[in-house]
Parts: C-alpha cells; structure tokens; sequence
C-alpha cells in the first residue's frame, strides 16, 4: 500500500512520489484555459525587472513546470524532516503528503507567487529549526529577515513571516533584544537598497506603493468552491487524527521537536491570519500552508498502528481530489 511503502527511506519512493504528483494534476491538463498569464511577483519588483516569466508560456508547459517545482519542493523539504528526525525515522512520507496537499485546489497546480515563496518557506523552515543548537545566532537571523523582506517582493502577505521569526525566539530562545532586533534589519536593509535603486531612477513614488496593500480592507470570507470541498474533508479528517497521535507522542518525542511543532502551529495561525487582511486575496494564499501541514500529516502516518484506517484515510484524499477536479 502506499502509506506502508513511503514509510521506508526507498530510492523507489522517488519515483512513486513523482507518480502520485503526476496523477494528481492530471485533472489540469485535461482542463487547461486557452491561455494563463500568471504574475509571479508584486509590481514593485515587476516593474522594476520588467520581466514576463510567466506570460509566454503555453498553459500545459506553465503546469508541467509548477510539477517540476513542487516536486522539487518536496524533497527537499523531505530533506529538511529527514535531516532533523522529526519523524523518529527517515521516510518519504513527508514528500508524499506535500505533493497531496498541493493538488488539493485547481488553483494550487499553476504556477503562482505563493508557490515561488515555497521555495523561501522551506528554507527558512531549514534555518529556524538549527537555531535552537546555535550559541551565536546574529547572522542566521539577519539572514532569515532577508529571506522574509525578497518573499515579500514575490507576494506580499509573506511580510507576516516575519513575526514567525519573533515568535520563534520565543519558542527556542532566552530573550535578547540584539536577536529581536536583528531579523527587522535584514528586513529593512532589502527595502531600503531597492528604495535606493528607485530613488535612484526617479520613479520613488512607485517604490511607495509597496504598502499599498496594507490600506486595502480587511477580508471576511473564504470562497472555496463546494466541490473543493470534497477534496478538503479527508484531510480535515487526517488532521484530526493527527491531533489524537500527537497527543499519545508529544511526551515521548525530544524538546526540539516538540518546539518546531509549536513553531509549525504559529506559522498556520499567522498564515490564516494574514488572509485576512486583504479582501483580494484568492485561495492560492493557502499554499503556504502546505509545508507545515505536510509535515503535521507525515507524523500521524509514521506513528498511526491501525493499517487499514491510515492507507483508507489517504485513499480517500486521492479520491477526494481526484473527484474534485473532475466535478
């Protein structure tokens, strides 16, 4: 079964996973537009590079590279998990659930800013979980602030990482205010050269517009489309489950995992949050759920004991999606 098979740390997983990612999109490809235009960044950086990345692109090749990179994604980020044995042992379960996860809406499957930020996300994720082991973690930090402030720029709602960071310190870390303050000035130091560089072009009133989004209203509903949500049960379904394993293992797991779970939770909450805050938000913004959420799912199939319960729960998220697409 497949569960079973990816709890193993098996060259064939590659290819599975890469299988399962294939099958999952294939509703896209039978229903491609006539054409996507896909803006891969905030104007503030577009107008700058006046690049068209995405809009020359024939619809089935913009969605055969959005495969590429999400499976690239999850393996690294798979990596990432394996790396810091958050599972107990390696697997590719970590990379299974995260090629699951973003075929979970049509939308999800081209390419998108949020699913450039993937790329930021798990990198940062790799950064945050080495800082609870360093003694001097200046630079790391100043590091992660940069990261946060070029997310940005690819899709602006990412700004709210930067609280992560915060939140972070206080999960992992006594307090210092050098530490608090030095990811705000890897923050700034990026917006201020590209302040610079307009400035420098006479166009700063269009560097202003940067935080235009901030004066946007605020949101107050998720369109999801009904039968996006019969894709979304059965992983309603294996969260919940997760919750129980959790709770059986949260006591028997070391310190460190136990805090990046908590960081895990903070980077949702911010995520679901941040939503809100602008009314022109679209269901693509929850991509950046995927990578915490892959991570919570490949935890309750490590540890999960019923065989037919947890390779039945992940049947029927295929199904679910697979139906989903095609209704």
């Amino acid at each position: 079964m497949i569960i079973s098979q990816h709890r193993n740390l098996s060259a064939l997983n590659i290819l599975l996973v890469a299988v399962v990612g294939l099958v999952l999109c294939l509703g896209v490809f039978l229903q491609l537009p006539d054409r996507l235009e896909p803006i891969l960044f905030e104007p503030i950086l577009h107008n700058l590079l006046q690049v068209q990345i995405g809009d020359r692109l024939p619809p089935y090749l913009n969605v055969l590279i959005t495969l590429i990179l999400t499976l690239f994604q999850a393996f690294q980020l798979n990596r990432v998990i394996n790396y810091y044995n958050f599972l107990g042992k390696p697997s590719f379960l970590t990379a299974l659930m995260f090629m699951t996860l973003v075929s979970l809406f049509l939308p999800f499957l081209v390419l998108s800013p949020t699913l450039i930020c993937n790329f930021l996300t798990i990198w940062m994720l790799s950064k945050l979980f080495k800082i609870y082991k360093l003694s001097n973690i200046q630079g790391s930090l100043f590091d992660l602030g940069i990261i946060v402030a070029l997310g940005s720029l690819i899709y602006f709602p990412f700004t709210v990482m930067l609280l992560l960071l915060w939140a972070s310190l206080l999960i992992f870390r006594p307090f210092d205010w050098r530490e608090w303050l030095t990811p705000l000035l890897g923050f700034i130091t990026v917006y201020f050269l590209l302040g610079v560089v307009y400035y420098w072009n006479y166009r700063f009133d269009e560097f202003l517009l940067v935080f235009s989004p901030l004066t946007k209203p605020f949101s107050s509903a998720i369109r999801v489309d009904r039968y996006d949500l019969i894709a979304l049960a059965p992983v309603v379904v294996a969260m919940l489950l997760f919750l129980g394993v959790l709770k059986d293992q949260y006591y028997k797991s070391v310190v460190h995992v136990r805090k990046s779970f908590k960081l895990l939770f903070y980077m949702l909450l911010l995520i679901a949050a941040s939503f809100f805050s602008d009314d022109g938000f679209t269901i693509n913004h929850f991509l950046l759920c995927v990578p915490p959420l892959s991570i919570y799912l490949a935890y309750y199939f490590t540890h999960a004991k019923s065989k037919w319960v947890f390779e039945s729960v992940y049947f029927l998220m295929i199904v679910g999606i697979i139906c989903s697409q095609f209704l």
